[in-house]
């Protein structure tokens, strides 16, 4: 019997199996032939620190060091820049929000040379944003279990759960039946699928689509210097990969728990709105995909144990922070399945407690 089964294997249940196998042993269960197949492998992962509700914040910066140092870091730098015309009414909020200084239209366009001078009258720019290392990251969470004696397994769909009088038994019809003392659930999209076969009462999340064009340099040039893009009011977005760029309409559409599809309308949509602020049109993509940004009623994390049950846990509602918050959102579950005080403070774990939906 294990002490912990983990339902996911994305960036929440790899990061809270590394931290709960300090703590006993993990088994993990992936449905998918990989880890990080949905959400995880479909992110553009970037570390703002001031992106998110206060809640989200507090755990940006509580993840920081881990982020910058662990394991030699995944970290390297980015930096994020808003471009905005004279009418776009989300400027200055937006900017105060995520504590972006104000620059000339003329600097944005010497940053990004295809920025159209017509269109970019303000922009704002902050140096500190970062792209994650998403593949490394996950990485070092599963040599984290690996190490502490845990085992981690794919295409191990769960098909029932059981409540025993010892914790947990799942059954999976790859692997068989797997017993344990706590039960975490970590499956994106799926959580409330989850909490169900668990007879858990479900949160009511919402999976919401996010789609994604990857198209050439524009112009031809290199990119690799390229601040993040985006327009106010999160419009869009654009941000360098591989030499390449990746575009989004920074979509938000209500989705059943699913292998996400692109809607071909709402992406044309929204490159549209970055070619209005740039010189070079879109003509071709390289690829394109889509993925599910899971949210709880109030778009903060669901961290901790579920009040119906205590050996039960919500590691859940990720949305789009997954990658950023990982460190400090796995450290705070497992500082309240240890019974410790939790290292973020009480405030913050509260606000992400599932107790707040009883």
């Amino acid at each position: 019997m294990s002490d912990f089964l983990i339902i996911g294997g994305g960036i929440a249940g790899l990061s809270a199996g590394a931290r709960l196998s300090t703590l006993g042993k993990v088994t993990l269960l992936e449905r998918e032939r990989a880890l990080g197949t949905h959400a995880s492998g479909r992110s553009a992962a970037m570390f703002e620190e001031s992106y998110g509700l206060p809640s989200t914040v507090a755990l940006n910066r509580a993840s920081y060091d881990h982020h910058a140092n662990d394991q030699r870091g995944v970290l390297s730098p980015r930096g994020m820049l808003m471009v905005a015309g004279p009418d776009d009414a989300h400027f200055d909020g937006d900017a105060q929000a995520m504590k972006l200084d104000p620059i000339s239209a003329a600097e944005a366009c010497a940053m990004v040379p295809v920025l159209n001078h017509d269109t970019v009258t303000r922009a704002a720019y902050h140096a500190d944003a970062w792209d994650i290392d998403t593949n490394q990251l996950m990485q070092n969470f599963l040599n984290v279990i690996n190490h502490n004696g845990g085992k981690v397994l794919i295409q191990a769909e769960v098909t029932h759960i059981n409540r025993t009088r010892m914790g947990w038994e799942l059954k999976s019809p790859q692997h068989g039946i797997f017993g344990g003392k706590v039960l975490v659930n970590a499956a994106g999209a799926w959580v409330d699928q989850v909490a169900l076969m668990a007879r858990i009462r479900p949160l009511g999340f919402t999976p919401l689509r996010r789609s994604m064009a990857r198209i050439p340099a524009p112009g031809d040039h290199d990119v690799s210097r390229w601040p993040m893009l985006f327009g106010p009011g999160e419009t869009w977005y654009a941000k360098p990969d591989a030499g390449a760029l990746i575009v989004s309409p920074a979509d938000e559409d209500p989705s059943e728990p699913m292998d996400a599809y692109i809607d071909d309308l709402v992406l044309a949509e929204g490159l549209a709105r970055y070619e209005h602020y740039v010189t070079e049109p879109v003509t071709r993509m390289l690829a394109n995909w889509a993925g599910l940004r899971t949210f709880a009623p109030d778009r903060q994390l669901v961290l901790g144990p579920s009040p119906d049950d205590p050996a039960f846990v919500w590691c859940a509602g990720q949305g789009g922070y997954g990658f950023q918050t990982s460190p400090a959102a796995s450290q705070l579950l497992a500082d309240l399945v240890a019974g410790r005080a939790p290292e973020i403070g009480k405030d913050i774990a509260a606000a992400l407690s599932p107790a707040r939906f009883a």
